[in-house]
């Protein structure tokens, strides 16, 4: 089941991201270099951005997927995760997140998503770039932001 964020959720979400980043593809970042997942509301919601997870039949967070607003016109893709049991799966978490996320950023009259994505995660580059997303230089960013691996490779959606 997919739900919007819950403060009931955050431990789940904190575990999740750093599950995935520091025991799956060993990056090493801390939770400080990531402080909008303790102030979700703040940081993602009352700009006009939006939280989504992912939650098992135990209500346990499996996946989840945010969206900063930037400008009125460019939002960022941000905590894009799914537990590795769970990828490649029907009925396709991350997509069906994903598919949230990009309905949503229409409907608040985004005209571009952005993103990062550390350089060793593969699967994720290929699940970018088969949803339209082509890969930029930090030079072509509209927007300026803060992302923790600084080995990222950054892509750029332009919204239909």
């Amino acid at each position: 089941m997919i739900t919007t964020y819950e403060e009931r959720y955050k431990q789940g979400i904190i575990d999740l991201v750093l599950g995935v980043q520091n025991d799956e593809y060993e990056l090493g970042i801390s939770i400080e270099e990531q402080s909008d997942i303790l102030d979700i509301p703040n940081c993602y919601l009352k700009s006009g951005g939006g939280f989504w997870i992912a939650v098992d039949q135990k209500d346990r967070v499996i996946g989840s997927i945010g969206l900063m607003k930037k400008t009125n016109e460019v939002f960022i893709l941000k905590k894009f995760f799914v537990y590795s049991e769970y990828r490649g799966k029907e009925p396709g978490i991350g997509k069906a997140l994903f598919e949230i996320l990009i309905e949503f950023a229409k409907q608040q009259g985004g005209r571009t998503v952005l993103l990062d994505t550390p350089y060793t995660a593969d699967r994720s580059h290929q699940f970018y770039r088969k949803n339209g997303f082509k890969e930029i230089t930090t030079a072509e960013l509209p927007v300026t932001y803060e992302y923790p691996d600084r080995n990222s490779l950054l892509f750029r959606l332009d919204l239909s």
